[in-house]
């Protein structure tokens, strides 16, 4: 049976994707739902959702998480301003700020600097690639973002803010190693396996987009519980959500201001893009799970400014996307790279018709590479041929290896996407493999990839 298929199935997954899709409503609409929630009711029974809710939070996202890029090189010079900028500014402009404005109010002051305290999320990925920046540069900068702001908050919020509001530094610890760490290995191995049982391609193709989606369940948990448990608070000064918007604006246009000049006169168009979003963007899901594990009863106060957070940074990245050939210059040309699908489905010459029969139907595509005893690729199979040789007479436990199948076109992942284009026009090929610089297979892509590509060009 594969994985994640059926009517029922399919319309949750578009319900979710909805809500993860439109965060810039889908959060204050739950965090309404929560004020109401906890003004007509006790929403004491509540809190025994925190836990497992910020785990649905945290442990999805990390399944994603490509670890093994931080040992790429060559992009050292934008790694490390982008943690500078990370480590050594936005935390302290924070801190300057919650002192101005939430002098009286030490809780709130901390819940700004945690969400300054942990840069980078999964969309700084998403966002650098709709701006057309450096992704695999974004991609570090989010796992050591991650790691590095996991490890350092206990100790700058100690630092920073121990003689206002008691830090349990130890308590900070277990939670961060249960919350950030173990799902950290738990999604790593899950990515593992999920790689092993059912490959790359499916990976890349179904399975992979699934998981931001459960997570944004867990951040939408977390809000309304949140919100639920302050609701009283909230309703008798509601004037209060105002309060809190203004400095977080604040810092955001800072950031942002701050990002941008640096990206734009020291590093080129990819590289500045990359800097941008991989010090804007906050791991507000880390901050929030921190706020309602870690400190009891005052979490629900310190989550408040880091559910607000969201509304501002997913707007305003999405924006940002708008003005960023304005500010760094026309991006270059999409190469296969930018717009293949990882990953390739594939079955061995002495597989049978049965068996690429079984495999269109259950991936939903419409032709697979059949790989020789070398494991490189000796043609296709489309599902065109296999109506024809069905009609021929052919029989369903045929080898592959007896057919004809067609030739391979080959691109490395490094060709502008127009000489594609001709290349498909002129040999009348419209699918073709991709491969690094090695030879290695590294994906597919077809003509529905390209049409798509153009179709959000023009959406934008």
């Amino acid at each position: 049976m594969p994985l994640f298929e059926g009517r029922e199935e399919i319309k949750m997954w578009k319900e979710i994707s909805f809500l993860k899709r439109n965060l810039v409503w889908s959060i204050p609409s739950f965090m309404v739902l929560g004020i109401i929630f906890g003004y007509f009711s006790n929403p004491s029974f509540l809190k025994i959702l925190i836990l497992p809710l910020t785990f649905l939070m945290v442990y999805p996202m990390m399944v994603n998480l490509q670890i093994k890029k931080v040992f790429s090189g060559g992009d050292y010079r934008v790694q490390l301003i982008t943690q500078i900028i990370n480590f050594a500014i936005i935390p302290f402009v924070a801190f300057g700020i919650g002192k101005l404005f939430f002098s009286n109010n030490p809780l709130i002051a901390l819940g700004l600097l945690l969400a300054a305290l942990l840069p980078t999320s999964g969309m700084t990925i998403s966002w650098t690639g709709f701006a057309k920046g450096n992704i695999n540069a974004s991609i570090k900068m989010t796992v050591i973002g991650l790691i590095a702001g996991s490890l350092a908050t206990p100790f700058y919020a100690k630092w920073l803010m121990g003689t206002v509001v008691e830090i349990p530094m130890v308590n900070i610890f277990k939670q961060i190693a249960f919350i950030v760490f173990l799902p950290m290995v738990l999604g790593y191995s899950t990515q593992r396996f999920v790689i092993w049982k059912y490959g790359e391609a499916k990976y890349q193709k179904d399975i992979k987009k699934k998981f931001p989606a459960l997570s944004t369940l867990g951040v939408l948990g977390i809000v309304f519980v949140a919100m639920a448990l302050k609701s009283r608070t909230i309703i008798s000064d509601p004037s209060m959500l105002l309060f809190l918007f203004v400095p977080l604006f604040i810092l955001y246009c800072f950031n942002f201001l701050l990002s941008t000049i640096v990206g734009k006169f020291f590093f080129n168009r990819v590289d500045g893009i990359a800097l941008v979003y991989g010090t804007v963007m906050r791991n507000l899901s880390i901050a929030l799970a921190i706020a309602m594990t870690v400190f009891g009863k005052q979490g629900s106060e310190i989550a408040l400014i880091i559910a607000m957070a969201y509304i501002i940074q997913v707007q305003s990245a999405a924006w940002y996307v708008k003005f960023s050939d304005k500010i760094f210059g026309k991006a270059p040309e999409d190469v296969a790279e930018d717009i293949m699908e990882k990953g390739v489905f594939a079955l061995h010459e002495n597989a049978t018709l049965n068996d690429a029969i079984k495999m269109l139907d259950e991936e939903h595509i419409h032709s697979v590479v059949v790989l020789d005893r070398n494991e490189k690729p000796a043609g296709l199979i489309t599902a065109e041929m296999i109506i024809n040789l069905l009609a021929e007479g052919k029989k369903t436990n045929e080898k592959l290896d007896t057919i004809k199948l067609l030739p391979i076109v080959k691109f490395k992942e490094t060709i502008p996407i127009k000489k594609v284009i001709d290349t498909m026009k002129r040999q009348h090929e419209y699918k073709v493999l991709i491969t690094d610089e090695k030879g290695n297979l590294k994906g597919v892509l077809t003509e529905l990839d390209i049409l798509d590509r153009y179709a959000n060009e023009v959406k934008k």
